[in-house]
């Protein structure tokens, strides 16, 4: 292979790994002149893959919708396959690893064609894959348009519909789609709110994507396994309640962290937390996460608060008898 197709191929490649790369960039990756890049380029066209030039000092080069699908030489069936068995995929989460499954996704509908993307759109419609109990449905399209935003830091303007059935428009720094039980939510940089926000897919109606780029911020991959398992935990519950705890609000999200959304000041020294779970055992659980000392009130719902009530009761009638013997001195030991 001479070196200028191999340097043609290595060109492409960068230009799928990303969706916008200025051409000093290219130049430097590749070992050559920015005149050279655009030879290259021009070469790339030539063979039907259709890449967008902007001029001027942040102008660079983007790989968009061509007539062919590189760098696979798929068939146009074969892509439509793909792409559809990518969807179900992502939306059922019948891959392991959901970054893979929704990179390859992301790689793949970046360079369909229109006429295959529109192929695709309707049997993803008419699909209708095997759901796991009452998981709602997340769009595979704007599941697509995420990951491709996450990917390449790109800000996004989307539509977004709350648990009241608010729609506002939001902007946002994507950083990270996971699933979490039977629901996908993204975590990202909310601009106007100028903190960290967590949505569910299933409830973006629409993306539009900006073309304005952003530097990544620094977040862990343990606080993003947190902040989207608070957001899960923020669905609608069986059990719903609040506790109003003699804690001034800004001693409670210092000692809560991120566990504090939600709550609201209740006066000058207290401060109001909902909570809630599938069964009273559940939510009894978010109640021992109250600091030691501080005392509070709760709005726990009839029947589970008698439910809690008499276990409770149980569980103190336990504390104050007497230990049994014999039981546990021998348990654990290995024989």
């Amino acid at each position: 292979m001479s070196d200028t197709t191999t340097r043609a191929l290595a060109l492409l490649n960068l230009l799928q790994t990303h969706r916008h790369w200025p051409g000093t960039e290219l130049a430097s990756r590749l070992g050559v002149t920015e005149r050279t890049v655009r030879r290259d380029v021009d070469r790339l066209r030539e063979l039907g893959y259709r890449v967008e030039s902007t001029p001027g000092a942040a102008g660079g080069y983007r790989l968009e919708a061509g007539s062919a699908v590189p760098p696979l030489l798929l068939t146009d069936d074969e892509a439509v396959t793909m792409a559809i068995g990518l969807r179900v995929a992502a939306t059922q989460q019948l891959v392991g690893g959901a970054e893979v499954t929704l990179t390859a996704l992301a790689k793949l509908e970046q360079v369909l064609p229109s006429p295959l993307r529109q192929r695709v759109n309707a049997l993803a419609a008419a699909v209708q894959p095997q759901r796991i109990g009452d998981a709602p449905v997340v769009s595979p399209v704007v599941l697509g348009e995420i990951a491709l935003a996450t990917r390449d830091h790109e800000r996004l303007r989307m539509r977004y519909v709350d648990g009241a059935g608010v729609e506002s428009v939001r902007r946002v720094e994507p950083h990270a789609l996971a699933p979490s039980g039977r629901k996908w939510f993204l975590l990202c940089w909310d601009l106007d709110r100028d903190d960290w926000r967590t949505f569910r897919v299933d409830r973006i109606v629409s993306v539009e994507h900006t073309r304005v780029l952003f530097t990544r911020r620094e977040i862990s991959t343990e606080e993003i396994d947190e902040r989207v398992l608070i957001a899960a935990s923020w669905s609608p519950q069986k059990i719903e309640a609040d506790a109003v705890m003699q804690l001034p609000f800004p001693e409670m999200q210092d000692m809560f962290g991120p566990w504090s959304e939600g709550a609201t000041p209740e006066g000058e020294h207290r401060t109001r937390w909902p909570f809630g779970g599938s069964d009273w055992r559940e939510a009894m659980y978010a109640l021992l996460w109250i600091p030691e000392g501080v005392e509070y009130t709760t709005s726990f719902p009839e029947p589970h608060r008698a439910e809690l009530r008499e276990s409770v009761q149980r569980l103190l009638r336990a504390l104050d008898a007497p230990a049994p013997t014999g039981a546990a001195s021998g348990r654990g030991q290995v024989r």
